[in-house]
């Protein structure tokens, strides 16, 4: 194995100094087709007396330690001890990890990587696949089964991110979390006037039945100009940190609750403690929310700012004001977060098995749309939730309106509106997703590329 090494080493460096800059090394694993994994991670990995240059001896190094824990690897998946991998063993290896695949999508894993066609992967053909793979771990190979992409559509995803122990290490964690907080951003304030419509019409809509979306940009433009339509963004924008940092940091301690040292999450954990995540981070910052929504139906001149606004709701309503709604927001993360999970993973299961042809990896507009499509399908279950929320923010700022709890609001609703009444509001709530995601993934892919997540 030596002498390949020292092959691939010459093959790889041009000059004549004997040693590998980034720069050749990233050039020289295109050349060999190797283009899809990290050449940076491997780099800053081998490079052990950090003076910018992988000579023979780091590069042998790291190859022998990268070769040692794919064979650990390789043998956790190899369960009857034959030397070869099949794919009832991927089925039973995934099952282990909390993953549940089928045999068709076990053989998809194993087409990728057998080079000989016989649908079984020996350990030369696992070593060869995995060479230049800076991955670590069963754990990390298998990472494109995760629920999240870090995409931010304007609404708050109840599944947080998760993280191998190396991006913990690294500090990769925090960057891909600042990279989503940046694209979430860019994003909310890209969509922004279709929020504040959604918002004034699930507010205003039992008054002015005939508000559609042409009158309500128009109504909103003629009251408070073209600057209105970004009304209350700014609260919406400020709140990512805060319930981004909170959900993160939840979902780990309940992630620990839920299972024992050791063991992998499962789907059903994840669910449960994404959940759970997003109620503690939504308790956190539920009266940003409160004046987001304030600041949205507001007229011109009526708050001179967010703290104008908090100051304006503790003087006349006092504290309990701020957590107007809170019952129905927290109701609807539980209908929000399991369909969005189940039909997540159904959408992706349906790629998996009628599309995929080469890879098992979906790729990230194939996840980015199985993700649009199941976070509309949870927004639409616990939608009249979000109504009854939002109106309860309002409420006190609508002229003669009674101050109703949730069940006496759903009654007044339905009596009045009927159950189409429950979605008002939800045509522009759906007109931003796609540009949301969009917009989003742009933002997202560059500032993890500036910020130095995306491995080249």
């Amino acid at each position: 194995m030596d002498t390949s090494y020292d092959k691939l080493f010459s093959h790889l460096y041009h000059n004549e100094d004997g040693a590998l800059d980034i720069f050749e090394l990233q050039e020289g694993l295109q050349g060999i087709g190797v283009i899809q994994y990290g050449g940076k991670k491997i780099f800053t990995t081998g490079d052990v007396n950090k003076d910018g240059k992988l000579d023979f001896e780091e590069f042998m190094k790291y190859l022998k330690d990268h070769e040692k824990k794919m064979k650990l690897a390789f043998k956790s998946l190899d369960k009857n001890n034959d030397g070869k991998i099949e794919a009832s063993e991927i089925v039973q290896s995934l099952q282990i990890l909390g993953l549940t695949i089928s045999e068709q999508q076990a053989e998809l894993i194993l087409r990728s990587i057998d080079a000989d066609g016989t649908m079984t992967v020996d350990w030369n053909e696992w070593r060869d696949y995995f060479l230049f793979n800076p991955v670590t771990d069963i754990e990390e190979i298998i990472r494109f089964w995760k629920h999240s992409t870090g995409i931010d559509i304007g609404d708050s995803l109840t599944i947080p991110d998760e993280f191998t122990e190396d991006e913990k290490k690294s500090g990769q964690w925090w960057r891909q979390l600042l990279a989503g907080g940046v694209a979430g951003a860019v994003s909310r304030t890209s969509t922004a006037p279709l929020d504040r419509l959604k918002v004034m019409m699930q507010v205003h809509g039992s008054k002015s039945a005939k508000m559609n979306i042409y009158g309500g940009f128009r109504q909103m433009v003629k009251e408070g100009g073209i600057r209105s339509l970004w009304r209350g963004n700014g609260t919406n924008v400020i709140k990512i940190a805060p319930e981004t940092a909170v959900k993160f940091w939840a979902y780990e301690q309940y992630k620990k609750l839920l299972t024992e040292e050791g063991q992998k999450i499962g789907t059903f954990e994840r669910f449960v403690s994404g959940s759970m995540a997003g109620a503690t981070a939504q308790t956190f910052i539920y009266p940003m929310e409160v004046l987001k929504t304030r600041l949205a139906v507001g007229k011109t001149g009526q708050y001179s700012g967010m703290f104008d606004c908090a100051k304006k709701i503790l003087k006349y309503e006092g504290m309990g004001a701020f957590y107007k709604g809170y019952i129905p927001n927290l109701l609807g993360i539980i209908p929000y977060a399991g369909i969005d999970l189940a039909v997540y993973e159904l959408l992706k299961s349906h790629w998996l098995d009628n599309f995929a042809k080469d890879s098992v990896n979906p790729g990230v507009m194939v996840l980015l749309g199985c993700g649009a499509l199941s976070s509309t399908c949870g927004q639409l279950a616990s939608y009249p939730l979000a109504l009854v929320r939002t109106r309860m923010q309002a409420q006190a700022m609508i002229e003669g309106s009674p101050q109703l709890n949730m069940v006496g609001l759903f009654r007044r609703i339905i009596y009045k509106e009927g159950l189409p009444g429950l979605y008002r509001g939800i045509t522009p709530n759906f007109m931003k997703v796609l540009p949301a995601v969009g917009i989003s993934y742009v933002v997202y892919e560059n500032m993890k590329q500036t910020l130095g997540v995306t491995q080249k």
